[in-house]
C-alpha cells in the first residue's frame, strides 16, 4: 500500500499542472499565430496559376480555291520602307532625322473570315533600344498587327488598327496594356488572327514567339469586328524578315494556315498599281483661299503621297515625337512650319533633304503642296527638274476664285465638324464642372453629419443628456438630372455662304509673302508641264484674279528686300553737307563780327571777279575805266535796301543772300529747320523708293509703311508721337506743297525729282511767314511747338501716345556718304517771332536733324 502524500506535495503538483497548461496554451497560441502568418504570406505571394490549355485546334482540311498571290503593298507604305530580297526583308532609311521616324507597310490582302497567321523576325538592330528624350517610344521598335484598308498606316494611330509591340504590349489607339512577353532579335514572332465564327476564340488576336504562345487570345476592338483586316508592320531602326507563307518558320502547338495559303473566299485583295508612268501634281492657289483644304481632299481621293514640310511634322508626331508649343507670331505658317523638337537631326530639316532625294526613285504618285514656291516660275522650274518627264506625268492644278460644288460641300462639312467638336467640348466641360460641384456638396454634407455625431458622442461622455435625432433616411446618391438634349449644331446662313475656312495659322508668313508676292504667276506648259488644269475658274479669270490680288497686296505689303540705291546715298550725303552750310551761314550772319567778315569777303570776291577785265583796261591805258569797273563791282556787292516784309520769296535767286547780305533762312528757328529737313527727306524718300523698287504698279507706298521705309533709308527711327500728332496725314497737311496722299492711299511727291534744294528753303520760309501772319492775327493754332532732341544718354520724355525714340549714339553712314550729325550749336536771335519758342535752344548736334529726329512736332 502506497504511503499517503503530504498536503504540501499535493498542492505543489497541482501548481505544476497549472503551469504546464499555461505553457501549452501559450505554445498553441504561438503555433496558431505562425499558422496565420503563413496564411498571410501565402495570400501575399499566391502561387502562379498553371497556364490554360491551348484552346486553338488544328486547322481542318480546306479544299476551297486558294488566294493567287499575297504580298506586301509597297504602294501603301511610308517612303522610308526599303524592301529587299523580293520584299521579304524590310529595311529603313536612317540618315539624319529619318532614324527617328517610323516606317510602316500594309499587306495587299485582308482577312474577312477564317484563322490565319503571318510571321516576322528582327534580323538586326540598327540602334540601342533606349528611349530618346523627346520621344514616347524606344529608338528601336516593332509593331505587328492588323488595320483596315485606307486607315492610318501607323499601328497605334487611330481606332482602325490594333497590334502587339516588341515591348510586350497590346496597343489600340491610345490604350497600351501589357499582354505578353517582349520579343527581340532573332525571335520568330507570329501574329494569329482568328475570325472563325465557330471557334471559341472568334474575333481575337494572339501573339506567338518561337512557336510558343506569348499572349492569351485578345479580343479585337469593336471598331475592327466585321471588317477585312490587313496585316500591317510598323518598325523603326531595325531590319525585319517577313513571312506570309506558305510554311511556318516556327511550328505552333496546333496546325495553322498562313496568309498566303488562305482560301480566296476568306480574304479581300487590294489591287496594286501597275508599273507605269506616275503623276506628280503641283497645286497652285492663293494664300487664305482654301489651298490646304483642297490639297487634303485631293490627296485622299487620288491616293497620292504628299511631299511637304507639314507632312513631315505630322509623320514625326505619329512616330511618338513631342513637338513644342504650337506656332504663333509673324514667322508661323502652314506652308513652312517650324520644327521645334529639340532634336538637331530633325530640327535641321535633314528629313526634307532625304525625301527629296528618294522621291523620284519610288514608283508612286505625288502631290507637292508648296504654296509659295508653286506660285513662282523660278521655283516651279527647279521642282520639275526633280521629276524627270520619262518617269512622271507632270501636272499643275490651279485652284483660284469661286470653288466648285464639291469643294464647297467639303468646306461646309469641315466647318460643321469644327462646330460640333467645339460644342461637345463645351458640353463636357460643363458636365464636369456640375459633377465637381455635386461631389463638393456631398462631401460638405457628410463632413457636417460627422461633426454632429462627434459632438453628440462628446456630450454623452461628459454626462450631458442628448436627445437622439431620428435616423436620417438613407438616400441613394442621385446624380444631377440629365439636361434636356441640346439641338445638334448647325451652320448659320453666313457660314453656309463661306467659300473658304479661316485657320488660326497663316498659310504663308507675312515676311515670306512680302518678299515674293509681286513675282507670283500662273503655270504654263511652256515651263515643262505635261498638263495645266484650271479646276475652279477659267485661265483668263484666274489671271485677272491674280493680277487684282497682287495689286491689292501692294497696298498692304512691305517690300522687305528693298535696299537704298546709289542715287539716294549720293543725294542724302549732299543734302547733309548743304544743310550744314545753311546753318553755318545763319550763325555767321547773326554774329556782327562774322557778318562784317562775310561782307568783306563778298567785296573781295566781287573785285576778284572783275580783276582780269580790269587788268586788260589798265594795259590798254584806260585806268579810269578800270577803276570805275572795280568801283561798280564793289558797290553791287554792298548790302542793298530790301523790304523783307514784302519780299517775293520765290523770286529770290540766292537763298544765301537775299540782297542785303541776309540769308533767306535768317529767321529760321528749330521748328523751321525741322520743317525744312522733313520736307526734303520725304521728297527724297518718295523719289528714291520709286526708282529703287522700279515697279510701275507701285510708284509709292501707303501711310501704313511710311515709318518702315523711313527707317530703311535714313537709318533712324520715325516716331510720330515726337510730332505730337496722331496721324501722319496731320503732319503731311502742313506740307502739301511737297507731298500729298492720293485716292489709292499712296504718298505722292509734289516736287519734281531734280528740284533744287533752294526751292525747299523757299517753301519753308513761305510757310513760316504764313504762320507768323496768322499768329499776329490772333490765330494761336498756327503756332508750332516742338519737343527738343534728347541728348545721347539722357532720358527721353516722349509725348503724343508713343515712346520717345532713343537718341542716336553717333552718325550712321553708307559707303560713299555720311549720315553724320551737325556739330555746331545754334543760338537763336532775340528777334524771333515765335513767342512760344524763346527758351534756350539745344544744339543741332548728334540727335538733331543732322543725324536723327530729336523732338516732337506739334500744333497747338
Amino acid at each position: 500500500m502506497a504511503p499517503k502524500e503530504e498536503p504540501a506535495t499535493v498542492e505543489t503538483k497541482e501548481e505544476e499542472k497549472k503551469e504546464e497548461k499555461k505553457e501549452d496554451k501559450a505554445e498553441a497560441k504561438k503555433e496558431e499565430g505562425e499558422a496565420k502568418a503563413e496564411d498571410v504570406e501565402m495570400k501575399e505571394e499566391p502561387k502562379e496559376p498553371e497556364p490554360p490549355k491551348e484552346q486553338e485546334v488544328d486547322a481542318p482540311a480546306d479544299k476551297r480555291a486558294k488566294v493567287k498571290k499575297v504580298s506586301l503593298n509597297f504602294d501603301d507604305s511610308t517612303m522610308n520602307v526599303m524592301p529587299t530580297a523580293g520584299g521579304r526583308l524590310l529595311r529603313t532609311l536612317s540618315e539624319g532625322g529619318m532614324s527617328y521616324l517610323l516606317a510602316s507597310v500594309r499587306c495587299d490582302t485582308g482577312i474577312k473570315s477564317g484563322r490565319y497567321l503571318f510571321e516576322a523576325r528582327i534580323v538586326e538592330n540598327l540602334v540601342d533600344g533606349k528611349h530618346d528624350g523627346s520621344a514616347t517610344q524606344p529608338r528601336g521598335l516593332v509593331r505587328l498587327g492588323f488595320s483596315t484598308a485606307g486607315s492610318s498606316l501607323f499601328l497605334g494611330d487611330g481606332p482602325l488598327n490594333c497590334c502587339f509591340d516588341s515591348e510586350g504590349f497590346f496597343v489600340h489607339e491610345k490604350s497600351r496594356k501589357k499582354a505578353g512577353k517582349k520579343f527581340v532579335a532573332d525571335n520568330t514572332v507570329g501574329v494569329l488572327l482568328n475570325l472563325d465564327s465557330s471557334s471559341p476564340n472568334a474575333n481575337t488576336i494572339s501573339l506567338f514567339i518561337n512557336g510558343e504562345r506569348a499572349s492569351q487570345p485578345t479580343p479585337l476592338p469593336q471598331e475592327l469586328v466585321g471588317q477585312p483586316l490587313f496585316p500591317t508592320i510598323t518598325y523603326k531602326n531595325v531590319s525585319l524578315e517577313v513571312n506570309l507563307g506558305p510554311s511556318l518558320r516556327a511550328e505552333l502547338p496546333f496546325k495553322c494556315r498562313m496568309l498566303s495559303t488562305a482560301a480566296a473566299a476568306d480574304v479581300e485583295t487590294v489591287k496594286q498599281a501597275a508599273a507605269e508612268k506616275q503623276t506628280v501634281v503641283f497645286p497652285v492657289g492663293l494664300p487664305e483661299q482654301g489651298y490646304f483644304d483642297f490639297v487634303d481632299g485631293f490627296a485622299e481621293k487620288a491616293g497620292s503621297t504628299e511631299l511637304s514640310d507639314r507632312q513631315i511634322l505630322e509623320w514625326a508626331g505619329k512616330s511618338g515625337l513631342w513637338k513644342g508649343k504650337t506656332q504663333s507670331g509673324p514667322a508661323a505658317s502652314t506652308d513652312k512650319p517650324e520644327a521645334k523638337f529639340g532634336i538637331p537631326a530633325l530640327d535641321d530639316w535633314s528629313v526634307r533633304r532625304v525625301l527629296k532625294a528618294i522621291a523620284p526613285a519610288l514608283q508612286r504618285s505625288y502631290i507637292v503642296p508648296e504654296l509659295k514656291a508653286n506660285l513662282l516660275a523660278t521655283e516651279r522650274e527647279k521642282a520639275l527638274k526633280h521629276f524627270p518627264a520619262q518617269d512622271f506625268k507632270r501636272k499643275a492644278v490651279v485652284v483660284m476664285g469661286e470653288p466648285n460644288a464639291d469643294f464647297k460641300a467639303r468646306v461646309q462639312k469641315l466647318l460643321l465638324s469644327e462646330k460640333t467638336a467645339k460644342a461637345e467640348a463645351e458640353k463636357k466641360k460643363k458636365a464636369q464642372e456640375a459633377e465637381r460641384k455635386r461631389l463638393l456638396e456631398l462631401k460638405k454634407k457628410k463632413a457636417e453629419e460627422a461633426k454632429k455625431l462627434k459632438e453628440a458622442a462628446q456630450k454623452k461622455k461628459d454626462g450631458v443628456e442628448v436627445e437622439e435625432a431620428p435616423p436620417a433616411e438613407e438616400k441613394e446618391d442621385v446624380k444631377m438630372e440629365a439636361e434636356e438634349p441640346e439641338a445638334a449644331p448647325e451652320l448659320t446662313e453666313e457660314e453656309k455662304k463661306l467659300w473658304y475656312r479661316k485657320t488660326t495659322t497663316a498659310d504663308i508668313s507675312e515676311n515670306a509673302l512680302s518678299k515674293a508676292y509681286s513675282s507670283f504667276s500662273l503655270p504654263s506648259k511652256a515651263e515643262g508641264f505635261d498638263e495645266v488644269t484650271f479646276l475652279w475658274q477659267s485661265e483668263a479669270d484666274c489671271a485677272a484674279l491674280l493680277r487684282k490680288w497682287i495689286l491689292e497686296k501692294k497696298l498692304t505689303q512691305r517690300a522687305e528686300d528693298l535696299q537704298p540705291g546709289a542715287g539716294f546715298k549720293e543725294s542724302w550725303t549732299k543734302w547733309q553737307k548743304t544743310l550744314q552750310e545753311f546753318k553755318t551761314r545763319q550763325s555767321q550772319y547773326k554774329d556782327p563780327s562774322k557778318r562784317k567778315a562775310l561782307q568783306a569777303k563778298k567785296v573781295e570776291a566781287a573785285k576778284k571777279a572783275v580783276a582780269e577785265e580790269k587788268e586788260k583796261l589798265v594795259k590798254a591805258g584806260d585806268e579810269e575805266a578800270a577803276n570805275a569797273l572795280e568801283a561798280k563791282a564793289v558797290k553791287e556787292a554792298e548790302p542793298k535796301e530790301v523790304d523783307v516784309e514784302e519780299l517775293d520769296v520765290f523770286g529770290v535767286t540766292d537763298v544765301m543772300d537775299i540782297g542785303n547780305g541776309a540769308p533767306l533762312f535768317e529767321n529760321f528757328q528749330y521748328e523751321d529747320w525741322t520743317m525744312l529737313s522733313t520736307r526734303y527727306e520725304i521728297h527724297l524718300l518718295l523719289h528714291s523708293f520709286k526708282k529703287d523698287l522700279n515697279d510701275p504698279d507701285r510708284p509709292g507706298f501707303t501711310e501704313q509703311h511710311f515709318g518702315y521705309y523711313f527707317n530703311k533709308y535714313f537709318r533712324k527711327s520715325w516716331n510720330l508721337s515726337q510730332f505730337g500728332m496722331e496721324k501722319l496725314t496731320d503732319l503731311l497737311d502742313l506740307m502739301k506743297d511737297t507731298v500729298v496722299v492720293e485716292s489709292t492711299g499712296f504718298l505722292k511727291p509734289e516736287q519734281a525729282e531734280d528740284t533744287a534744294v533752294d526751292n525747299f528753303v523757299k517753301l519753308t520760309e513761305d510757310h513760316r511767314r504764313e504762320r507768323e501772319r496768322r499768329v499776329d492775327a490772333g490765330d494761336e493754332t498756327a503756332q508750332l511747338k516742338f519737343t527738343r532732341t534728347v541728348a545721347a544718354g539722357a532720358k527721353g520724355n516722349g509725348k503724343g501716345g508713343g515712346k520717345s525714340a532713343p537718341a542716336p549714339t553717333g552718325p550712321s553712314s553708307y559707303s560713299g556718304g555720311s549720315y553724320g550729325a551737325q556739330k555746331r550749336s545754334y543760338q537763336p536771335t532775340v528777334s524771333s517771332s515765335y513767342s512760344a519758342s524763346k527758351q534756350p535752344r539745344t544744339s543741332y548736334g548728334s540727335g538733331g536733324y543732322g543725324g536723327g529726329y530729336g523732338g516732337s512736332y506739334g500744333r497747338r
